[in-house]
């Protein structure tokens, strides 16, 4: 088939079949695969397509069989895309796997069935493909006989998944990166217009007009609680109407203002929703309405839509309120059909608006939506709890005391669980996993009394207002409070209550609101009478639209499920890194007792920070000392990075009670700095023999990520390097290869955010200023390109795509006509964010010099320079979760290895990886491929720019022109 798959990462698959492997060539071409190169026994047996090999495949041509397939989606061998850089390698080799190792993993994939979920077993590899439908019936046709499933449904696919003949599970994605907010990656033409859904132009500047027809109306209103991050989804969902060539409503104080009609449906322009990213809560409003849960007044509700002339609904709340609109679509013709009939409306419009599409968007600070990983509002939710409780971490150790912190969550305990584990809390109550209604305050106990003898001054103690025990009975902070009293310990009950939903959104949710508003619209214009109505969710880095009355069904069922006393299904119902979360906090929490599950063989575990300070890096280390402990390893901390080995021999054995308070703590406790270990390779791996290391977990950025590539070179001329060795990306630049999540970038976007507001705020005194701030990141626009989107920029200078002196003149144009159109109606200030490095010409100071003459007196410019503020002070929440989840996962990669200590050779490359989240997929890969295929070297960075469509939906949400500086 030709043009069917449009992208794939470098693979090799191996067996020693050959009818597998000959089954497995068929399988591939007809994908759209073309035979690039074949050997044999070292000799080229035959050749087609491209004249050249990658490097890659030279090394690899000593065995039997190989052949090195590139992608040819136009199959036509002379017009192969180069550019590309990828191949496709299957050998047949005497150690490769023989049929019945293909039959038994294919079987172990099988054991899920039709409903399972191949997802959580991770694909081999993903392909990008622009007609999944075609995929999917050549799939289907293979003759394989293998299920293939599709994501979210059948009727909408995003996602598909299959196996192919070696029993490798294959994925195929729609979306060209994981931050892709459309379906299908937005096509760009001469001055990077966007093409609407149907194809049309729709300028770029605010308020444009697709020119075709009667507009379509789409209207958005908030209901059910208030949520941070509310606001962003509505500017999102306002803007994206009116880029597509929509007309953009809003419905005031949710249902309520839809049974009342008039002025709370109000026509929006772009300007209205300026502002919006820094704001708390709701600005449309939202409220209860007892009528809607009425026929009479859905009925209401429709009369007003329709005389409004709105064809399209996105509802922005919880279970609750997206039930509701569900219902709203399901009797939208009936409603239509009585309206007509009593006189309310004419034919003519009844037959105009006999459809209705609805589209759902999850604002809830409780994270309580099944299949989405998480909602609007819960990680600002999360970030207050945990400022909270770590302001009240410092009176409890002044005074010695016990806090018990109730906090929202009823039947839900995502937010106590990880506020647990943010704050490194004693003891959580959670209605999903609740204790024995006989014991549970021994169990509370027995730890927060040997927590006090090993010498701790503070107790915390989290619980969720839907706290119970296994009868069902409620578990009260007056309760908790009552047996640590009775334990001697002074203890005070804290309600966080409102303030957990208090306060502008965070990074992560003003991206999330961005995001999914953006592919509501979406959802909507390409919405058919027969689709299902969508909700949009967050799955593995990618917005994804999932059935909206299969996921609030889901949802409710966890409620009915602990109503049931089946708290073995209500934990299932949750996804797997909530289960992961838990175990990993009953670990930190029970870390100071005797080792419950010793190792076999006890492990000497060395730990080193390396690079600039990060948030989160002191959590990670935290969290493998807690494993180590568990395990009965010994975890060292290595002080001050390589140099301070070398020189200090800086190695100190790692002491509970010291590592417990780190949870909270920037910055980097151990010391770090810039180093790499060729400062002295023989010095280090003297003191690696001496002290026995078994196993090395580097934390750090891109220098912690080239001092694995230094040792595992090394090991050849060191055997004491010969040992697992694993590092764990922690950044504020997020340029490590091998993921696209590094520790500290959250902790950086969010100082990032209220520095920026501030910024914006303080150019109140004057109507006409612009800020350029810049912002760090090295090479790599990650954190411009994230900052920009939520923060509101106007323009984002990145590294990759550099400043020319056209689009710089385009971009001093652009703000000349908004400054114009504003009229000085709203006086807060715009902002530019550069990247530090992103043109050596026009530095930041610069920047501000051309841009303050050439505007002419129509606006003027400043110079803001955050600096070292990036790096923040308190890790986030998020930061401070994901470490805890990696720092034991570390660990355990370590343990799973030692097997391989034996062998120096390239069998043991798997034993120097990077550890990362790909798609919020926890991978390992080893750093020798990482290196040869993912990384420029020169730049410090990945090769694959993985965040790109953040920077196109920026340009879009302000209406950016772009010059193809190609042409």
């Amino acid at each position: 088939m030709s043009g069917s798959i449009e992208g794939v990462s470098f693979l090799s698959l191996v067996t020693s079949d050959e009818k597998l492997f000959k089954d497995t060539l068929a399988f591939y071409k007809k994908l759209g695969f073309t035979i690039f190169q074949e050997y044999r026994h070292n000799a080229p047996v035959a050749t087609a397509g491209i004249q050249s090999i990658t490097s890659h495949a030279q090394a690899s041509i000593s065995e039997e069989w190989l052949t090195s397939i590139p992608i040819n989606p136009n199959n036509n061998e002379d017009q192969v895309d180069k550019s590309l850089g990828v191949t496709l390698k299957i050998r047949l080799i005497a150690s490769g796997p023989c049929a019945e190792d293909v039959d038994a993993k294919i079987k172990s994939f099988m054991r899920h069935g039709e409903d399972g979920d191949w997802r959580g077993d991770g694909p081999s590899f993903v392909l990008y493909s622009s007609n999944i439908l075609e995929v999917s019936k050549i799939l289907k046709d293979s003759g394989a006989g293998h299920i293939v499933q599709s994501h979210p449904t059948e009727v909408s696919p995003v996602e598909l998944y299959g196996i192919d003949p070696l029993g490798n599970i294959i994925g195929f994605t729609r979306r060209c990166n994981p931050f892709t907010i459309a379906v299908d990656p937005i096509k760009r033409v001469h001055q990077d217009e966007f093409i609407g859904e149907k194809g049309a132009n729709a300028a770029s500047a605010p308020g444009s007009d697709s020119g075709e027809g009667p507009k379509k109306r789409i209207a958005v209103m908030t209901s059910g609680g208030d949520a941070p991050g509310m606001n962003s989804a509505v500017r999102a969902v306002i803007r994206t109407a009116i880029h597509r060539g929509c007309e953009a409503y809003a419905v005031y104080e949710g249902y309520e203002g839809l049974v009342r009609g008039g002025d709370y449906i109000r026509e929006m322009t772009w300007g209205d929703v300026r502002g919006y990213l820094s704001i708390g809560g709701t600005s449309i409003g939202t409220a209860r309405c007892a009528r809607f849960r009425e026929r009479e007044g859905r009925l209401e509700a429709a009369k007003n839509m329709i005389e409004a002339g709105i064809d399209g609904l996105i509802v922005c709340g919880g279970d609750g309120s997206l039930t509701g609109a569900d219902l709203f679509r399901a009797e939208w013709p009936s409603l239509i059909a009585e309206l007509a009939e009593k006189g309310h409306i004419t034919k003519e419009l009844a037959e105009e608006h006999k459809h209705l599409y609805i589209c759902g968007l999850v604002g809830s600070i409780d994270n309580d939506m099944s299949s989405t990983d998480a909602t609007i509002g819960a990680y600002s939710s999360l970030d207050r709890i945990c400022e909270m409780v770590d302001y009240i971490d410092a009176t409890a150790q002044s005074h010695s005391r016990a806090f018990v912190i109730e906090v929202m969550g009823r039947h839900c305990g995502w937010l106590a669980l990880m506020a647990g584990i943010a704050t490194g809390a004693d003891y959580v109550f959670i209605p999903e996993k609740p204790p024995k209604k006989e014991g549970w305050s021994d169990q509370m106990v027995s730890i927060v009394k040997r927590h006090r003898e090993r010498g701790m001054r503070k107790t915390i103690v989290i619980v969720a207002e839907g706290a119970i025990d296994n009868e069902l009975r409620p578990i009260t902070p007056e309760m908790v409070k009552d047996v640590l009293v009775d334990l001697g310990l002074d203890t005070r009950i804290t309600t966080l209550g409102h303030v957990q939903r208090g306060g502008t959104a965070v990074a992560f949710d003003r991206l999330l609101g961005t995001l999914q508003g953006v592919d509501a619209v979406d959802a909507i214009l390409s919405a058919t009478p027969e689709t299902p109505s969508p909700m949009i969710g967050i799955i593995e880095n990618k917005i994804v639209r999932r059935n909206l009355v299969e996921a609030v069904a889901l949802t409710k069922s966890v409620a009915e499920a602990i109503e049931a006393k089946d708290f073995t299904k209500a934990m299932n119902l949750r996804d797997s890194e909530f289960c992961e979360h838990l175990d990993n906090f009953m670990l930190l929490t029970s870390a100071d007792t005797v080792p419950k599950h010793p190792a076999e063989h006890p492990l000497n575990i060395a730990i080193i920070n390396i690079g600039a300070p990060a948030g989160g890096m002191n959590a990670a280390l935290r969290a493998a000392a807690a494993y180590c402990f568990s395990r009965g390893h010994k975890p060292y901390a290595i002080h001050n990075g390589w140099t301070g080995l070398a020189r200090h021999e800086s190695v100190r054995e790692i002491n509970w009670l010291e590592v417990e308070q780190w949870a909270i703590q920037g910055g980097s406790e151990i010391g770090t700095n810039r180093n790499l270990p060729e400062v002295d390779l023989g010095m280090i791996a003297y003191y690696f023999q001496k002290y026995s290391f078994d196993g090395l977990i580097i934390i750090g950025g891109f220098e912690a990520y080239h001092s694995l590539h230094q040792l595992e070179q090394a090991r050849f001329a060191y055997p004491a390097f010969r040992i697992p060795m694993v590092c764990l990306p922690a950044t504020i630049s997020n340029n490590v290869p091998g993921t696209e999540y590094s520790l500290g970038t959250d902790t950086c976007l969010n100082a990032l955010v209220t520095y920026c507001d501030v910024v914006k705020q303080s150019a109140s005194a004057t109507r006409h200023r612009a800020f350029v701030v810049e912002v760090q990141g090295g090479n790599s626009g990650y954190v411009a390109a994230y900052a920009g989107l939520v923060t509101g920029a106007h323009i984002i200078y990145t590294p990759e795509e550099g400043i020319s002196f056209s689009q710089l003149g385009a971009d001093i144009e652009f703000l000349k006509k908004c400054y114009k159109e504003d009229q000085g109606r709203n006086r807060a200030g715009r902002l530019i964010v550069r990247n530090e490095k992103a043109s050596k010409i026009f530095t930041t100071q610069m920047l501000v010099d051309i841009i303050h003459e050439e505007a002419k007196g129509a606006f003027e410019a400043r110079e803001a320079v955050p600096g070292h503020v990036q790096q923040g002070g308190v890790p986030s929440p998020m930061d401070r979760i994901r470490a805890t989840r990696l720092g034991v996962q570390c660990v355990h990669f370590l343990e799973n290895n030692q097997k391989l200590r034996s062998s120096p050779t390239a069998e043991a490359t798997d034993m120097f990886s990077v550890i990362g989240i790909r798609s919020s997929k926890l991978v390992f890969t080893p750093v020798s491929i990482l290196w040869e295929t993912e990384t420029e070297i020169k730049t410090r960075r990945p090769n694959k720019v993985f965040w790109s469509g953040l920077l196109r939906t920026a340009e879009m949400m302000n209406g950016r022109p772009r010059i193809d500086s190609s042409n």
